[in-house]
């Protein structure tokens, strides 16, 4: 109860972070933080106070869904600190701006997700307005690759799963279903191999959506802070979220796949 407790109220800091670092928020975009993060605490509660998960995979299974979590959360922190330095400057948020501004600008070439982010800019966006879309977009999309890397390095160099004790694959995949049909071992390499491709994808296929989406309905005004914060962070979190579960699936598949060979050789030496 304490954990599920601590982990439902990190995951409204995350929801409200926006709200509570910008000025001037307004008395309706604070009523609908405040339940946005409710429903999300209440979730993340219900989820790791119950003995069996419905909906949270690798629950059981850490740092996977610690990394997915540190890599939104700083995400968000970043970006509000960002926006809030344009008000009220500080120290820490000069430098932030001085970074993300450089990072923004080194990843601002022809066909990268940051100029595709770009296009999304509003007829008539003035330079400071493209500079803080490109800043946002640039420092979203390192941090949530450098998560990325964190989470394949503990894969590669700290055997994961496996450091934390056995793994239970009923428990940390509960949205899979076995009774599907078809080779569990070959269903798990197909889904890797989809959320790879599906998560390299997004980065450059979410600017084209949204820029469609624009000219049937109303478009993103990302010149406000806020907006812009979400709309930065989900972009860059989406893609990288869906590759950390690719790589999560082909190294379970990968267990399986060692744990029947041991299986078999055994069955060999016991039948010989």
């Amino acid at each position: 109860m304490f954990g599920a407790a601590v982990r439902a109220t990190f995951v409204a800091s995350v929801f409200s972070l926006p709200a509570i670092l910008l000025p001037d928020t307004s008395a309706d975009t604070v009523q609908m933080v405040v339940l946005l993060s409710l429903v999300a605490a209440l979730l993340v509660f219900v989820e790791y106070s119950s003995e069996y998960p419905s909906l949270i995979e690798f629950r059981d299974a850490p740092p996977f869904n610690r990394i997915r979590f540190l890599a939104l959360f700083l995400t968000v922190l970043m970006l509000s600190l960002i926006a809030r330095g344009q008000v009220v400057p500080t120290t820490l948020s000069v430098s932030l701006t001085a970074l993300g501004d450089a990072v923004g600008h080194a990843m601002d070439f022809p066909f990268s997700p940051v100029r595709l982010m770009l296009l999304l800019a509003p007829d008539g966006a003035t330079p400071p307005e493209l500079d803080q879309i490109r800043m946002h977009a640039g420092f979203s999309y390192l941090t949530s690759l450098l998560m990325l890397l964190v989470f394949v390095a503990l894969v590669r160099v700290m055997d994961w799963p496996l450091g934390h004790g056995a793994f239970n694959f009923w428990v940390n995949l509960p949205l899979f279903d076995p009774t599907a049909g078809g080779d569990v071992l070959r269903r798990l390499k197909r889904d890797s191999h989809v959320n790879v491709a599906l998560g390299f994808l997004l980065p450059f296929l979410i600017p084209a959506v949204l820029k469609a989406a624009s000219v049937f309905a109303v478009s993103l005004s990302l010149t406000d802070p806020q907006t812009l914060i979400w709309t930065m962070s989900a972009w860059a979190f989406l893609p990288v979220s869906l590759i950390m579960r690719g790589v999560a699936l082909m190294r379970i598949a990968d267990l399986i796949e060692e744990k029947r060979r041991r299986a078999y050789a055994q069955a060999e030496l016991q039948v010989a």
